[in-house]
């Protein structure tokens, strides 16, 4: 599982063979440059997510449900995971917590929208955390997730992100579930992994979490690109005859 946001890179990820595309509002972070995925609103993740949809053929689109959509309120939540399904043809929505969104879970999948749950760190709730360090690691926080996990399941979720928690307590929930458990800094116990696809391409530089592998040094290379480019056109060695009418 990996994340995309614009149509050229989504039609990349998907011919290259990934499962599932996560439209995820971490496109506040790359895409727009906030500092939290707070500000991304209802609309800007549905502009994300029709892109996304055009270029793919093959992989499960998952959307996420933006801050303020869903929260508090089960029929708001309800008529965010329509219009996502609606305006962008999405496979399913994705969401934050557990048993204190229960209710918007419950009547998402009434609807028949399929539901991706999200447990351990929740970067919507990063205000309430204070900082992105690792999640459950005491026995009280631990406890809570793997009843959330279990709540998620019951409730009808097809899947559940783990984000950020101890590998040991990752495989423990991904043993107990029945459902796919899909991992982001929470050890290779769990049954799939998901980047952000700007840190994994490595077009972000000043993110370095311990769980994230670099496969390329893209913001190198385009940087190369664009000064090379740069030089040619001053030295009017671009366009050449070759190109040009």
């Amino acid at each position: 599982m990996l994340t995309s946001y614009d149509y050229s890179m989504a039609k990349l990820v998907d011919q290259a063979g990934v499962d599932v595309i996560l439209v995820g509002d971490s496109a506040s972070n790359v895409m727009a440059g906030n500092e939290t995925t707070l500000p991304m609103t209802l609309d800007q993740m549905i502009y994300h997510g029709v892109s996304v949809r055009k270029a793919v053929n093959r992989a499960l689109v998952v959307v996420d449900l933006p801050f303020g959509t869903y929260q508090g309120d089960s029929k708001e939540a309800l008529k965010s995971a329509i219009r996502i399904m609606k305006e962008t043809a999405a496979d399913a929505i994705k969401l934050e917590g557990g048993a204190e969104i229960i209710e918007s879970i419950d009547r998402i999948l009434s609807a028949g929208i399929p539901v991706m749950g999200h447990l351990g760190l929740m970067p919507q709730s990063i205000n309430r955390y204070g900082t992105y360090s690792v999640r459950a690691k005491e026995e009280e926080e631990a406890q809570k997730l793997i009843a959330d996990a279990k709540l998620l399941e019951e409730a009808g979720c097809f899947s559940v992100v783990l984000e950020k928690i101890p590998a040991k307590l990752g495989k423990q929930v991904a043993e107990m579930l029945r459902i796919p458990v899909i991992g982001i800094g929470a050890g290779n116990g769990v049954d799939g992994q998901v980047l952000v696809i700007h840190d994994m391409l490595g077009i972000t530089q000043e993110f370095s979490p311990r769980f994230l592998r670099r496969y390329a040094n893209l913001a190198e290379d385009i940087k190369g690109a664009v000064s090379h480019y740069i030089t040619d056109v001053k030295s009017r060695d671009f366009p050449n005859e070759r190109e040009q009418y």
